[in-house]
């Protein structure tokens, strides 16, 4: 059967091809009248060297597999074949280059090794977003805390973990006692971060692809991920740039913040600006529990 988007329309398996992404298609959703009984759940599987897209897993069903958990079975099916084309590929000459990290606006990091493309898991993500800020190793009782909300997590769960991305790195660049990263990581975050020190607030800005790992509930990744985006808003607000403070209140992870529509307000007061800060200022004087019986996301507290 042939299944790509351009043959035969919306379908999980060749739009999750088409736009790189995982994708969930429910019934009449499909372009094919034929196939609209069926749901179906792909994600797309990666060359590790290239990071370039070689085909997607795919599960298709009936009623049962309309949840997203079949969602969240592809995206795991579809990480492990990475994981295990990455271990089949030839060695490369180690080199003493550094890491190349990128984790902003994304769930699922990728890591560039020596010119070879590796998407992580998130727990691998996370992990690897920690080791990065601290090139001199965290203890596991430390990486246990920073990882997980759940105090009941053994030591012996850390370690599967960090043995599993032991592998997947290669020899050589995982070490333990403490757990650290044997060659320097040159990540997006470290960019936004040096930009901003500086004062370039622009090129911060420009750099800054979303909120990092917006999906990770780990403790140490929520702290700096909001640390980041408020550092990022602080310096918007007070440089009241119009154009910058429109990018940013535009953006997905900018439409409901309150303070930096009052400040593109002040600075560019057109109609439509000022009726969406009169929408935000209502939103906000309502009950609390409104956003949840709408149906309407609320942003994360600040």
């Amino acid at each position: 059967a042939r299944w790509s988007e351009a043959a035969v329309g919306t379908n999980a398996p060749g739009t999750a091809v088409a736009v790189d992404h995982p994708v969930q298609v429910f019934a009449a959703e499909h372009f094919i009248r034929r196939v609209q009984p069926w749901t179906c759940a792909a994600a797309p599987v990666h060359d590790p060297r290239t990071g370039r897209v070689i085909g997607a897993v795919d599960i298709t069903g009936g009623d049962g597999l309309a949840h997203p958990h079949s969602l969240a079975f592809v995206q795991a099916v579809a990480r492990a074949a990475e994981s295990h084309l990455a271990l089949l590929s030839p060695p490369r000459a180690m080199t003493d280059g550094p890491l190349e990290l990128t984790a902003l606006g994304r769930d699922e990091a990728q890591l560039v090794v020596d010119g070879r493309k590796t998407r992580l898991s998130r727990r691998h993500s996370e992990i690897l977003v920690l080791l990065a800020r601290h090139p001199e190793g965290l203890t596991g009782d430390e990486l246990l805390c920073a990882l997980y909300e759940d105090e009941s997590v053994t030591p012996v769960t850390l370690r599967a973990e960090l043995a599993r991305l032991r592998r997947l790195l290669g020899p050589g660049l995982l070490d333990s006692r403490p757990y650290r990263l044997t060659r320097p990581v040159e990540s997006d975050v470290t960019v936004v971060e040096r930009r901003l020190g500086t004062g370039a607030v622009t090129a911060a800005v420009a750099a800054y692809a979303g909120p990092l790992l917006p999906g990770s509930t780990a403790p140490a990744v929520v702290r700096l991920r909001r640390r980041l985006a408020d550092g990022l808003r602080t310096a918007l607000i007070a440089r009241r740039d119009p154009d910058l403070l429109a990018d940013w209140a535009r953006a997905p992870w900018g439409e409901d913040d309150l303070d930096v529509w009052r400040a593109l307000s002040s600075v560019r007061p057109a109609p439509a600006v000022r009726s969406r800060l009169e929408e935000l200022e209502s939103e906000q004087a309502l009950p609390l529990g409104w956003g949840q019986r709408s149906g309407r996301m609320r942003p994360e507290p600040r």
